[in-house]
């Protein structure tokens, strides 16, 4: 019973880091540049989605849609102000122009009164409730992650297979220039899959929070959804899933049955394990040499 607990923690935190390298995913496969900023980007979000509860008074679900929404928008205007400008340019530097955002959002929150350096905790309709079935006692914030991520990943996979607009995104990830003749809106398009992956973070933010809390330091967490990328497939989505699943998994079976401090490093222990056995991750496609 004890290992079926700790099962259910580690696949409901590795739905975050899942949610998270989703954002990494999304970026790259668009344009081939990896974002850094996704973790403060989540942290953003969750503190959003707090000053709408509390400062504003909006209903939760209210809350937690309009801060989705305003996350979305807010990563179509960092594309377009400060990543499309430099775009071209190596990769090592939008890679420095992103961790350069997550340190200056980071710190713009910090500098808030009374807010950016507290801890806050986040009122959900759903905090403190668990499910019981015997011995095994599931929190609800844990059982709202993994619904919350399998409805998002229903909602990606319809927009991606359904729709025009992921049929578009598709297109323009495989070639952009063959995308671009054939009068598919490239830019407009980077732009949305930013906003998309913002909102995807956003919701990541607003889901750990209730398991943790709401502190402008919660961003860090990023960091251990860049092995789940890596582990998934950095041009898979369902593989940013099943990636962050499985970092989420062993970290929760490490901190138990390791001693202190295998619990931090397993995540990266993990990933060279990969990329010593599959370099291209578990659903990754494998590069194409450039002739």
């Amino acid at each position: 019973m004890q290992l079926l607990q700790l099962l259910i923690s580690g696949v409901s935190q590795g739905c975050i880091y899942g949610l998270i390298a989703l954002g990494f995913v999304l970026i790259y496969k668009a344009t081939e540049t990896v974002s850094f900023a996704q973790g403060e980007l989540m942290m953003l979000g969750a503190f959003c989605g707090l000053a709408l509860m509390t400062l504003l008074g909006f209903p939760f679900w209210v809350a937690v849609l309009a801060s989705v929404l305003a996350m979305g928008l807010f990563g179509v205007v960092l594309e377009r102000a400060v990543i499309r400008p430099i775009l071209g340019q190596p990769a090592f530097s939008i890679v420095m122009l992103t961790i350069g955002v997550g340190y200056l959002l980071r710190g713009l929150v910090t500098m808030i009164p009374n807010i950016g350096t507290a801890t806050h905790t986040l009122p959900v309709p759903y905090k403190d409730q668990a499910l019981r079935v015997g011995e095994l006692v599931v929190g609800a914030e844990h059982l709202v992650v993994m619904g919350a991520t399998a409805v998002l990943c229903v909602l990606l996979f319809a927009l991606f297979r359904y729709s025009k607009l992921g049929i578009a995104m598709q297109a323009a990830s495989q070639n952009q220039l063959a995308a671009y003749y054939m009068g598919i809106p490239v830019q407009r398009l980077n732009g949305l899959v930013w906003g998309l992956a913002a909102a995807v973070a956003a919701v990541a933010g607003l889901l750990l929070a209730p398991i943790t809390f709401v502190h402008a330091n919660m961003g860090f967490i990023g960091l251990k959804a860049f092995p789940a990328a890596v582990v998934g497939g950095f041009t898979s989505l369902p593989g940013a899933i099943v990636g962050g699943i499985v970092i989420g998994v062993v970290e929760s079976l490490s901190g138990f049955y390791l001693p202190d401090g295998f619990k931090d490093t397993a995540a990266y222990v993990v990933v060279l394990i990969m990329l010593m056995v599959k370099p291209n991750g578990l659903f990754g496609e494998k590069l194409r040499k450039k002739v």
